[in-house]
């Protein structure tokens, strides 16, 4: 399977549990590892036959700044169900670190994987809840 990454991808958000994190933009780094057949791409030498990963960045970066999730792990799944439903993908892996959350830690964070099941799977269950 040949993948597409957009690794160490920074920006900054609302994110954190505690109530000063809820005032203030802290940073957050995001790989992003994406399935595809690019094949096609590597013989015609054209953007049109690939997934722009400028265009997968740029929707990522708006999203997570606009976003206030208290966990790293819901602003991950939603980063990974919005790249399976934006960019029709078969699968996805996410790497979202928060640096500086631990003293004495680089970072934390989670890594996820989803593909189309696990889409499916989250719109029975958001459906449900509404």
């Amino acid at each position: 399977m040949d993948k597409i990454f957009v690794h160490a991808l920074k920006t900054e958000a609302i994110i954190g549990i505690f109530d000063w994190e809820r005032q203030v933009k802290q940073t957050v780094i995001i790989d992003i590892e994406i399935s595809a057949d690019v094949r096609k791409a590597a013989i015609s030498d054209s953007i049109d036959d690939t997934l722009n990963y400028k265009r997968v960045a740029k929707r990522v970066l708006a999203f997570v700044e606009a976003s206030k999730f208290h966990l790293v792990e819901t602003l991950a799944e939603h980063i990974a169900m919005l790249m399976l439903e934006d960019f029709g993908i078969a699968w996805v892996r996410i790497a979202l670190s928060k640096p500086g959350a631990i003293r004495s830690s680089r970072d934390v964070g989670v890594i996820l994987e989803r593909d189309r099941e696990d889409l499916e799977k989250w719109r029975a269950l958001t459906a449900a809840q509404s």
